[in-house]
């Protein structure tokens, strides 16, 4: 197969993040109120569920796969998008919709519903891209990275709820692509110093 940019964990998480934001989006646009505790007690227990894989398996109390690296970092990559999503809504627009995300049982029922479809396309289909899988899960790097800094960059007032369209937000965009950039430049940086201090 094709090397991807990141682990099998990681590229769960991107991707998951990247998906639960599109089907958030999908039940309905520019929610801005976060979910419900119940709603939120499952997103937290999605990221709890990555966080416990890894922990007990770099531990050495138990073994994990590439394939439970994968859903378990899927599942953490939904329960972050989240409440991030929710964020980015009530800090960029100018009417964001006061409602809260993923709310209802059918709702919560196709939220939850689209988390194996991503496991199956992310395991079965993605890989017979080929390298388009290692360009896609690079994409959705940056785009995750750009919509945690999105919401950091609405919080300077001259951005802060300003935006109708999304063209009206081109330029807080390119402010959160620059600060994603840098990031993840300097993660890289960071890890190729470690690399050779250990080797």
């Amino acid at each position: 197969g094709h090397q991807l940019p990141v682990c099998a964990r990681d590229t769960g998480i991107y991707l998951g993040f990247v998906a639960c934001v599109l089907v958030i989006e999908a039940l309905g646009r520019r929610r801005s109120e976060p979910p419900t505790l119940a709603v939120s007690g499952i997103g937290l227990a999605l990221i709890g569920v990555m966080a416990f894989d890894g922990v007990t398996s770099y531990a050495g109390i138990r073994t994990t796969t590439n394939d439970i690296r994968l859903a378990t970092g899927l599942m953490a990559g939904f329960g972050m998008a989240l409440f991030a999503a929710p964020i980015v809504h009530a800090q960029l627009w100018r009417s964001p919709v006061r409602e809260r995300v993923v709310s209802g049982p059918r709702e919560v029922g196709l939220w939850l519903a689209a988390l194996p479809a991503a496991f199956v396309v992310a395991r079965w289909f993605l890989p017979l891209l080929g390298a388009g899988y290692a360009v896609l899960t690079a994409v959705c790097i940056v785009a995750t990275f750009c919509w945690v800094n999105l919401a950091i960059v609405c919080l300077v007032p001259a951005f802060e709820g300003r935006a109708e369209r999304l063209t009206d937000a081109w330029v807080a965009l390119l402010l959160a692509l620059a600060l994603s950039a840098l990031e993840i430049g300097a993660s890289a940086l960071f890890r190729i110093w470690i690399t050779r201090l250990l080797t």
